[in-house]
């Protein structure tokens, strides 16, 4: 094939290339761009493009363009290099082939040649390796290796090492010094890079001698060929992990100690096992080790590979003993122990006693989204059954996403003031609470009302925790924020986000349903993990605001459906009805409401609380109910 037709070839391959990775193309994965902290798989593999295309952030990838990403070049013959190392293109090129060393090299006829004339040397055998690893590597002699010298040709004769397709070290047999000592052809890949394939532990050493060693050993070795292929190791494994152990057992200096430390920091990130062991004892690298005291050397080398074979044991045993842990039998005792603790913790009633008798008694542990069309007076529900929480002497911490403190406590000044009203005209509402400049036209009475419902509020607003902040608040500081008021004041609150979609996004490329699904998700963990009711206010869809309540109504309402324990619907009465304006409905006063439990994940569905709604002065009044009832519960 010509370039073009290499070019296309391998292009055909990117479906391969990210089965390699370990992708499965039947679903979307998450998104290959090292800018996009994809935290919702949104990436796709387009068969008919052979590219790989990121619908959050836009990445629109062919392989050439991740090859350049998993191995960090940015040229684009780079690029094209490594596409041909990774894919040895022939008439029927086939998909990542390793070139193993023991592989006959009939394509490289200068290799084969030297391999032919190893014989001709001592210096493998001077460096320790039996005529078996000069054979399986395919070690070679060159009499008369050519080079440039300071701008002259020199004519060394070479030890030469293959270390990959068209790849080979050539080693100076007639010097000692460090500018005209080593020769490399063809790029420094990994030497005997596919040892990493196995499930052996596999050495990591810095030069090729040193991998050529432990082989010698007995053990399975990949040789760096510098420290300043670091990176590049990390790269492989990051592209393809390696099921084996890992032993680091780079040169005794300076370099080999800050190398080694880099590689155990981020292949651990990775995943991958390493562990560290010193195999050279006394000398600095491998080979040394091996030519000064060979029976020495085996014995570290099989030393350290039986260690990290007991590591992976211990690994094994490990995952086995946590996955056996989560049998039903292993948490019957806890099960037992949280019986007998719900003693000391009974439910919280929400001050509503209809509405407690639908939930079995009041709030239990878990997620309830409360949904009504825009001004119906969800917020204001909530409020007031924080509030009725509050008073009983129950902690409630308050994320209100949309309304000030100051308006949050406004309406419940306003509310107290038409429980204590010898007359319901003296009642305030919010805005006459916070407006200063309407006290001085207030009669004697109306001001000694608001100090009553002043000091009514105070004797539980101790028990609030308002917390605001529109967009800045996601539902990570909520946890945080409820995780803090347990460790500082050593109770557990009910929780109230007011409301589900103004919570921060959690990435801020994802859609909005991705970030509400995200939300509610997090918010139901965080009442599992803290064993406590969390409270959602949550919006409804445009098109359900003349329609009878349903849970299709909740916007974005997949996980909210699914996730939730309890979903209460606000409506007005007569909702869905012929005839029914909504216009209307808002009118009255008070107005008539209807509660509907969509979902109770423990208890019935379908049950419906009538309510009178005073908006003026933010009140619900449940059927059935007197306001002395209120003024008793509220003081």
């Amino acid at each position: 094939m010509n370039r073009e037709q290499n070019k296309e070839w391998v292009k055909s391959q990117c479906g391969a290339y990210l089965q390699n990775k370990g992708i499965d193309l039947n679903k979307p994965f998450r998104c290959l761009n090292p800018q996009h902290e994809d935290r919702h798989p949104s990436m796709r593999f387009d068969p008919a493009r052979n590219k790989a295309h990121c619908f959050a952030c836009g990445a629109d990838y062919d392989i050439y363009d991740l090859i350049g990403i998993d191995y960090g070049l940015s040229e684009p013959a780079q690029i094209f290099r490594k596409a041909d190392e990774l894919f040895h293109l022939t008439a029927t090129p086939s998909f990542f082939t390793l070139r193993k060393h023991s592989e006959p090299q009939q394509d490289d006829p200068y290799l084969e040649a030297c391999c032919r004339k190893a014989a001709a040397t001592d210096y493998f055998a001077r460096r320790g390796l039996s005529a078996g690893i000069i054979e399986r590597f395919r070690l070679g002699y060159d009499p008369a290796f050519r080079t440039q010298e300071g701008g002259s040709p020199a004519v060394w004769r070479a030890a030469i090492v293959p270390t990959g397709r068209g790849c080979y070290l050539a080693r100076n047999l007639d010097s000692k010094g460090k500018d005209d000592r080593i020769r490399k052809r063809g790029g420094s890949p990994l030497f005997a890079y596919e040892s990493l394939e196995g499930e052996t532990p596999v050495f990591v050493v810095e030069g090729e001698f040193d991998a050529l060693s432990v082989y010698e050993a007995g053990g399975e070795a990949v040789g760096l060929g510098s420290t300043a292929n670091v990176p590049q190791l990390v790269k492989l494994c990051r592209v393809s992990p390696p099921a084996c152990p890992l032993i680091l057992s780079l040169d005794n200096d300076e370099e080999g100690e800050k190398a080694a430390a880099r590689l155990e920091e981020e292949l651990g990130a990775l995943g991958v096992k390493t562990v560290r062991a010193n195999i050279a004892g006394e000398y600095k690298d491998a080979n040394e080790a091996l030519t000064a005291e060979r029976e020495a050397f085996c014995a570290a080398v099989r030393h350290a590979v039986e260690q990290a074979e007991g590591l992976e044991e211990l690994e094994r045993q490990k995952e086995r003993e946590e996955y056996l842990a989560t049998s039903a039998g292993s948490h019957l005792q806890e099960f037992l122990d949280g019986i007998a603790a719900s003693v000391d913790t009974p439910c919280i009633p929400t001050g509503f006693p209809k509405l407690d008798e639908m939930l079995d008694g009041g709030l239990y542990e878990g997620l309830y989204c409360i949904g009504a069309i825009t001004s119906l007076g969800k917020t204001t529900f909530a409020m007031q059954l924080a509030d009725q929480v509050a008073r009983a002497g129950k902690d409630v911490v308050i994320f209100s996403l949309e309304m000030a403190r100051s308006e949050l406590m406004a309406k419940s000044v306003s509310r107290l003031t038409l429980f204590h009203a010898e007359h319901p005209r003296d009642a305030k509402t919010a805005r006459g609470i916070t407006d200063g400049r309407r006290y001085a036209g207030y009669r004697p009475e109306e001001r000694a009302l608001i100090r009553r419902a002043v000091e009514a509020y105070s004797s539980y607003a101790g028990n609030l925790f308002l917390h605001e902040g529109m967009g800045e608040i996601g539902a990570a500081q909520v946890r945080e924020t409820v995780e803090r008021h347990i460790r500082l004041t050593g109770r557990t609150p009910v929780v109230l986000v007011d409301y589900l979609q103004l919570l921060a996004p959690w990435d801020i490329r994802a859609s909005d349903k991705q970030n509400t699904d995200r939300a509610v998700l997090e918010l139901k963990r965080i009442s599992r993990d803290c064993k406590t009711p969390v409270l959602a206010v949550s919006s409804f869809n445009r098109q359900n605001y003349g329609q009878a309540v349903t849970m299709e109504a909740f916007k974005e309402s997949g996980a909210i459906e699914y996730s939730s324990d309890v979903l209460i619907g606000l409506q007005a009465k007569g909702a869905g009805t012929e005839g029914f304006r909504i216009d209307e409905a808002k009118r009255r006063d008070p107005r008539e409401i209807e509660l509907k439990i969509l979902k109770n994940r423990n208890g019935p569905t379908g049950g419906t609380v009538a309510f009178s709604y005073y908006p003026l002065f933010n009140f619900f009044q449940e059927e059935g109910t007197a306001m002395a009832d209120y003024l008793m519960e509220n003081g």
